[in-house]
């Protein structure tokens, strides 16, 4: 019992000082006297949101890593489209599979209404994010704060930075490590798929023709494969059809992901990939075995995605709308 104490304190204080080690110019507590209120706000809202649609947290969550992972943690997934102009939000990659929008425009309300011109979108992002892993059972963790707004978002810019569904896990590794990120790291943000839904249509390939055999992908459990079937019927082109990405705990974040993973019931190619690798194999089972060490990590990562290629001091601006950028 003293060993487990111990480990959590080593893990917890891994934890403080990766949140600690970030870009120099963001800090733990940005706003204490500029909008000190601002973290509490952002809480509210995401609780309350999920009250009404517990998928909202994944929603969240989900739209910090598409916003990170092109152009950097600036909001610019936030943008809307214009007649000259198709926007991230609107390429393939994210159409569709995108949501929480509304959270962020109510959290930007008000914030405009007591502190104007004061709080940027990316750092709602980041907080709201947070906010989602912890109502959903996850670690809490501190965001270092400061980020600025960015003022270009392409469609384009998406097709080279996200991950697929499709991806194997060398391509997995490799975009991953273009980001700054380990392999190991790679597997356990992986697990963010342990909450939220996906389309029919980004896994439809592994239960029909697969490959151009007329079968299912063989590495997928038939039983797994028999039910997303059902819920999934060929030459359907329904595009609201969705699943669970964890039947079992759907609004939880937890080690259910690496369950499924073990069981050949990961959802995407991207997911049970993870077992075609040696080492990621290992890194999956580590994950079921330990739940608070996932945890930990898990939040760590978060932490360092966080950070990637933001905008601070007089870069950017501070969008008054997080749908627009600034006229």
């Amino acid at each position: 019992m003293r060993s487990r104490k111990l480990n959590f304190v080593s893990i917890t204080f891994v934890v403080v000082l990766l949140c600690q080690s970030v870009h120099s110019q963001l800090q733990i507590g940005f706003y204490r006297n500029s909008c000190s209120l601002v973290e509490l706000i952002v809480k509210d809202v995401v609780r309350d949101s999920f009250i009404r649609d517990h998928g909202v947290a994944a929603g969240l969550v989900k739209l910090h890593f598409s916003d990170c992972f092109v152009r950097g943690c600036d909001a610019s997934v936030l943008i809307d489209s214009t007649p000259s102009n198709k926007a991230e939000k609107d390429s393939p990659a994210n159409n569709h599979s995108l949501r929480g929008f509304a959270v962020i425009d109510n959290v930007k309300a008000k914030l405009e209404d007591i502190c104007k011109g004061v709080v940027s979108c990316a750092d709602i992002v980041a907080f709201a994010a947070r906010d989602s892993i912890e109502i959903t059972g996850g670690l809490g963790y501190d965001v270092p704060s400061g980020r600025r707004d960015g003022k270009i978002s392409l469609a384009s810019d998406t097709f080279t930075n996200l991950p697929t569904p499709s991806f194997n896990v060398d391509q997995l590794t490799q975009i991953f490590a273009k980001k700054g990120f380990t392999q190991e790291e790679m597997v356990t943000l992986s697990g963010a798929h342990t909450i939220g839904r996906s389309h029919c249509t980004s896994f439809s390939n592994r239960l029909y023709n697969f490959n151009g055999t007329k079968g299912q992908d063989p590495s997928l459990d038939f039983i797994y494969a028999s039910w997303l079937k059902r819920l999934c019927p060929q030459g359907n082109t329904n595009p609201n059809l969705v699943v669970s990405m964890d039947p079992s705990s759907p609004g939880s974040t937890d080690t259910g992901y690496y369950v499924n993973v073990l069981a050949n019931r990961g959802l995407f190619t991207s997911d049970q990939t993870l077992m075609t690798n040696t080492v990621t194999a290992n890194q999956v089972n580590q994950s079921k075995r330990n739940p608070l060490l996932w945890r930990s990590k898990f939040a760590a990562a978060m932490v360092k995605m966080g950070q990637l290629d933001v905008l601070t001091g007089n870069v950017g601006e501070i969008r008054s709308n997080c749908r627009v950028i600034n006229s």
